[in-house]
């Protein structure tokens, strides 16, 4: 795997794991999208689906998105993520929270 999809990987299961985490502003902004799209996946479990997300994420962050955030967001149409800022704007690296909505 090269390192962008590795961190993806990484990053997104950390946050579906603990539902919150302390990231830099560069890879909140990447990886969100990322777990938005798996989680309207995870709404529907299917064989292909599993296959699809246990590629993507470690073993038991797919299990907790099919298990707990799939039927969670089930009639929730996206937005499933907020990111709040921590740093002043002009202290260099950005510190963000990314975590998931309830």
């Amino acid at each position: 795997m090269d390192h962008k999809r590795k961190l993806l990987r990484t990053l997104a299961s950390s946050l579906l794991l603990y539902e919150r985490i302390e990231t830099s502003l560069a890879n909140a902004r990447a990886v969100r999208p990322y777990v938005e799209k798996l989680i309207t996946k995870s709404k529907t479990d299917s064989l292909h689906i599993r296959r699809q997300l246990f590629s993507k994420l470690t073993q038991n962050a797919a299990k907790k998105t099919l298990e707990i955030f799939g039927p969670k967001y089930a009639k929730k149409t996206g937005g499933y993520t907020r990111m709040t800022k921590l740093s002043a704007p002009n202290s260099g690296i950005s510190k963000v929270v990314l975590e998931l909505v309830e």
